[in-house]
């Protein structure tokens, strides 16, 4: 039996190895790349005083939360091989200027891993490469979407996006053809099955004890759904 019904075990367990082999190798480098970028001395030691913890805690959380930021890159990343690896849509790579594509449904689309993650100049450049993309000869007809995979508040949503211009003071124009979208949304368009998240999330916790040996039991799977349940509808 396939781990999922719309996309094949080798490229599940590829994505999910990709994603293992990152976290590991950033725990490995936790020590070399602490101070790479330089840590506020005043932010840590305002943390470690008020948290009534001592120095080595602090840095060891430090380490902890470096390593949890690497993860949430790696994070996005795995879920742009997924869908690029569903039958009919294409994984556009890195430089492809956006993430995935479907050319009979006429979709192309931006991943994100939380609604959060785009903010400001960044949204603005977002719909901007979104509408340049559309205006190609290549996307005509094409319906561009931002996939916000973790939503706020828990909502699903199919919308026109208008971010705000702070520089004009104003929100870019209304296109119908370019879309913000929810991740349990997205991935119910993308395969056509409407728990297809939920599946995915099951499925990645089966690979981790069958390739990782890492037992799950049945009360600790249930606190990881949830979170699941916590962050996504669930119906």
């Amino acid at each position: 039996m396939p781990y999922l019904k719309f996309i094949s075990d080798k490229d599940l367990i590829a994505a999910v190895d990709r994603v293992v082999k990152i976290i590991k190798t950033a725990e490995q480098n936790s020590a070399i790349n602490l101070h790479k970028n330089v840590i506020d001395p005043f932010s840590a030691l305002f943390d470690g005083v008020s948290h009534s913890i001592t120095y080595k805690q602090w840095l060891a959380q430090e380490k902890v939360r470096q390593i949890q930021k690497t993860m949430q890159n790696a994070i996005g990343d795995f879920h742009q091989c997924i869908l690029g690896s569903i039958p009919g849509w294409t994984n556009l790579g890195v430089g492809g200027g956006l993430d995935v594509m479907n050319k009979k449904m006429k979709i192309i689309a931006e991943i994100k891993n939380k609604h959060n993650t785009t903010k400001g100049d960044h949204a603005v450049k977002l719909y901007d490469s979104i509408e340049s993309k559309l205006n190609a000869d290549e996307y005509k007809n094409f319906t561009g979407y931002y996939v916000e995979i973790i939503p706020k508040g828990r909502k699903q949503y199919d919308k026109p996006y208008t971010p705000s211009d702070n520089n004009k003071k104003e929100k870019r124009p209304l296109n119908e053809r370019i879309r913000v979208i929810d991740g349990i949304s997205f991935y119910a368009m993308a395969t056509g099955r409407e728990s297809a998240m939920q599946e995915l999330f099951e499925a990645i916790q089966r690979i981790l004890e069958d390739k990782y040996k890492h037992k799950l039991g049945r009360s600790e799977a249930g606190q990881y759904f949830d979170l699941f349940s916590r962050a996504f509808p669930i119906k």
